[in-house]
């Protein structure tokens, strides 16, 4: 369907932590065992780690028509139990230890450290013929809600991002984003596509561990988003030596125009590739990159449109926007825009229902010279005393004033929420807004909190910070 796996059977596809190799013929031979014990066209939900037995399921489900949604393997238990009675997928695929945690389920087969359950769910839900996957949305971690991608947004997605990138069977990406992520799984799609080797990890940017296994296996490329680089800023990963990597993407949000000149600059002095890419679940992956020789001229920017789509701006009356430096709503339109939503089993039956249009819901603008800038979400400004304040603006330069502090911003119109962790001065946050801001210091509670609630991809979980707003 999106891989042409015969074509590389010798390749080497994943090294594994212990070193050890699989082979793409070994994938092949695994995936064909695994689905025997289907049989049949059904939806079976994969419990995701960044392990070869989670990307088996991934991939022998995906070829073979029968239809995975994608969790995290470490989802809380009342999410999951959620997700399960709302869409009764036929099948789990759940890391063997976990076997013991679904007493009703039935084990017909394991392989990988990975076990094949048949559920107690008798009610079989319709599928549409084209739907191939379902993802959570990126801040979902509340909600049952998942995207729906066909068969043809992945592959379309895939084949564009390999092209930009210009991805080939010598390329060895170490993951770091998790596998459920559309983001990380992207990464997994476009380096098997092109018959590389993915140095699987569940091991994290913070353990000496994973930057080992970065050495010794050679990785060429990771991905992050825009907490990943925050970290390794602080860990003073410009000054490592890393003679195999090539390639650094990084997406899931806006990068701080800072750091992304500070990573451009380490690229373009080492001899690398720094590149920012945008994208949403709802666009199977991404929609735009900034081409690495463009890194440090236009950093900032999240780029052009990806090969093969089209971005453009509209204003609150839906016209489209052509002048320069107009801030207007994002819209994208290409074959990677996603079918739709669903919320239930039943709506899984349901066909295209954008056309390959996608009301990103993000206000950019754009140059003279046609690259795209991210300002903030339609959704994240505050109208404070009649003035319209951008909060994810607010984060960002309060993230480079206080560099040893985690800052996250909320709250109602004419009053801003901002929530803190680290040394930092609450009166001295509070002195700072007000300068930047030109707005009365009553304006803003200062909140500090033991940790800024974030989900797997390092995005801030704003709603869980709402219990602090004021009634």
């Amino acid at each position: 369907m999106t891989w042409n796996f015969k074509d590389f059977n010798g390749n080497t596809a994943i090294i594994q932590e212990d070193g050890s190799k699989v082979a793409y013929a070994d994938l092949l031979t695994a995936s064909d065992k695994l689905v025997k014990q289907i049989g049949k066209r059904a939806l079976v939900c994969n419990l995701c780690s960044n392990t070869t037995g989670s990307l088996l399921g991934y991939i022998a489900f995906l070829e073979h028509k029968i239809v995975p949604f994608l969790a995290e393997a470490g989802l809380s238990r009342e999410l999951l139990d959620l997700l399960l009675s709302n869409y009764k997928p036929d099948y789990l695929w759940c890391p063997s230890g976990m076997v013991e945690d679904f007493p009703g389920a039935l084990e017909v087969y394991s392989d990988f450290d990975y076990s094949l359950l048949k559920t107690t769910y008798f009610e079989e839900y319709p599928l549409y013929d084209e739907l191939a996957l379902l993802l959570t949305t990126s801040g979902s971690t509340g909600s049952p809600k998942l995207v729906r991608q066909s068969y043809e947004n992945i592959k379309a997605n895939t084949a564009s991002i390999v092209e930009y990138l210009k991805l080939d069977a010598k390329e060895r990406p170490i993951t770091t984003l998790p596998m459920s992520y559309t983001y990380g799984l992207s990464i997994l799609n476009t380096h098997l596509y092109a018959g590389a080797s993915i140095i699987l990890t569940d091991k994290t940017m913070m353990q000496r561990e994973f930057w080992q296994q970065f050495k010794q296996y050679e990785a060429t490329s990771f991905g992050g988003v825009p907490y990943n680089y925050e970290i390794l800023d602080k860990l003073r990963f410009l000054q490592m030596e890393l003679p195999s990597l090539r390639t650094m993407t990084q997406a899931g949000g806006k990068l701080s125009p800072e750091l992304h000149k500070k990573f451009a600059e380490y690229a373009q002095e080492k001899g690398k590739n720094f590149v920012v890419i945008y994208g949403q679940t709802e666009a199977t992956a991404r929609m735009s990159y900034l081409p690495p020789d463009k890194a440090l001229e236009k950093y900032g920017s999240v780029g052009i449109a990806i090969p093969g789509g089209n971005l453009s701006l509209i204003d609150t009356d839906g016209n489209t926007i052509n002048e320069p430096d107009t801030v207007g709503e994002l819209v994208y339109d290409g074959k990677n825009v996603t079918l739709g939503y669903a919320q239930c089993g039943e709506d899984l039956a349901k066909e295209d229902e954008r056309n390959g249009i996608l009301y990103t819901g993000d206000m950019a603008k754009q140059d003279e010279d046609g690259f795209f800038y991210i300002v903030g979400r339609r959704n994240r400004f505050l109208k404070i005393f009649g003035k319209r304040v951008n909060l994810d603006e607010v984060e960002r330069m309060l993230k480079t004033s206080f560099s040893d502090t985690d800052f996250a911003c909320g709250g109602q119109d004419d009053k801003m929420y901002v929530f803190l962790t680290g040394s930092s001065s609450l009166d001295d946050v509070k002195k700072y807004l007000a300068e930047i801001t030109k707005l009365n210091p009553i304006t803003f509670q200062v909140i500090k909190i033991n940790q800024i609630p974030r989900n797997d991809s390092g995005k801030v979980i704003y709603r869980e910070l709402d219990k602090y707003y004021a009634s």
